[in-house]
């Protein structure tokens, strides 16, 4: 088969809920891969942020051969030690809580909305969440995300979810009422346009979450696992959460979700109220036993936050040569690059060019490169950037002088 013939038999056999790229990717490799035809990309966005350790990590790999010989899956009606492991290296890392796995971001945002009602005892029911927020595609957490595209054509949403501006505690305390059991929110927007909030913000909710006695439900399927440059994006906040969602980079590729929860909060989880017949397998766990031990003896962490300031800086020059530039924000491994134009096009001339990114927001180039990525990486990636840029402002510049000129 060739790439033709792939195109095709995904228009034959497979629902088109996704826009794709006419590319078949059939290899990847730390941070590149390589498509059907041979040819090669630098990929800055693995995995939709899911291969936080780049393509085929290694150690990955090794663990999820290792574990596949000797058990994929048993039911949770079992012990499991690969699970047992996880969950003690994900509380060590946080905040000492405990742990539900599922299989994704969307599951793990499902499971902490319903413990986080359970929590309410059904006096207290409503969650507050941000504008631009995204926390999954269920119908729990579509209606969670603060975005109106997002929910159309799906309307009567669940009831009970309140949304305000990222980043206004003020909006958060006036929509906080007796029947509101938690605030949910990322610590960074990521599919939002990578929206950084300030300490001040994050400390202030922690405080009115207590004075109020509701949960905070920190959302970090795309900040957790080390992209920060620290294991989870709250800890540059020095705030706790009560309950903590994670998957994309947690399983180095494998589907893998999780909650950690204060062991108070996590006790109104009882047999009966939730469960996930996959989640915590031991193949799945294995492969994120491997990325902690892949992480701490690669010094990733080290590695995430140099490279975001490096990254940093080349954007912050790149901002001074482009007007197209808008504004550049960044925390670690997670980059947004604000245009002044629609950014789809530069995605395409890019990936022509043997560059994946992703835009968001329409206007937001966003940048998730690997942990293990290397500051030569690092300069192609923004080599190609430099030339795409400077090739839409010459089209742009030629197209408002033929303007100008008027017809011959």
């Amino acid at each position: 088969m060739n790439t033709l013939d792939v195109i095709g038999q995904f228009d034959r056999y497979v629902i088109g809920n996704y826009k794709r790229l006419p590319v078949v990717i059939t290899r990847g490799e730390g941070s590149r891969m390589w498509d059907m035809d041979g040819k090669e990309y630098l990929d800055m966005f693995p995995g939709w942020a899911v291969s936080g350790l780049g393509h085929c990590h290694p150690k990955v790999v090794e663990a999820i051969r290792r574990q596949a010989g000797e058990l994929i899956h048993i039911d949770n009606t079992f012990y499991n030690a690969q699970q047992g492991r996880l969950a003690e290296l994900l509380s060590e890392k946080s905040f000492g809580g405990k742990c539900f796995f599922c299989n994704s971001g969307a599951e793990a945002n499902e499971a902490a909305i319903k413990l986080a009602r359970l929590a309410g005892d059904g006096k207290r029911y409503k969650i507050i969440t941000m504008e631009r927020s995204f926390h999954g595609r269920t119908f729990a957490t579509m209606t969670a995300t603060g975005q109106a595209k997002t929910h159309a054509g799906f309307h009567p949403l669940v009831p009970g979810f309140t949304y305000v501006p990222f980043g206004d505690f003020d909006a958060v305390d006036r929509a906080s009422d007796d029947e509101t059991i938690a605030v949910m929110l990322e610590p960074v927007q990521g599919e939002g346009g990578v929206n950084v909030p300030s300490g001040e913000y994050i400390r202030s909710l922690r405080e009115l979450c207590d004075a109020k006695k509701m949960l905070l439900i920190f959302d970090e399927v795309q900040t957790g696992m080390g992209r920060t440059g620290k294991w989870f994006g709250h800890q540059h906040f020095d705030v706790t959460p009560d309950i903590m969602t994670l998957a994309k980079a947690i399983g180095g590729g494998v589907s893998l979700g999780a909650i950690v929860a204060r062991p108070e909060v996590a006790a109104y989880m009882v047999p009966g109220k939730h469960a996930s017949t996959f989640g915590g397998n031991p193949l799945a766990c294995a492969a994120g036993v491997a990325v902690f031990e892949a992480i701490e003896e690669g010094n990733l962490l080290e590695n995430a936050r140099q490279m975001g300031e490096y990254f940093r800086v080349k954007f912050d020059a790149m901002k001074e040569k482009y007007r197209l530039i808008k504004e550049v924000r960044q925390l670690g491994l997670m980059i947004g690059v604000e245009l002044t134009v629609p950014g789809d096009s530069i995605v395409t001339k890019a990936l022509e060019k043997g560059l994946r990114i992703n835009c968001t927001q329409q206007t937001v180039l966003r940048l998730t490169p690997s942990m293990t990525i290397t500051t030569s990486e690092a300069d192609q990636a923004m080599a190609i950037l430099d030339q795409v840029f400077t090739e839409y402002e010459a089209d742009l510049a030629r197209e408002t002088q033929e303007n100008s000129d008027g017809p011959n």
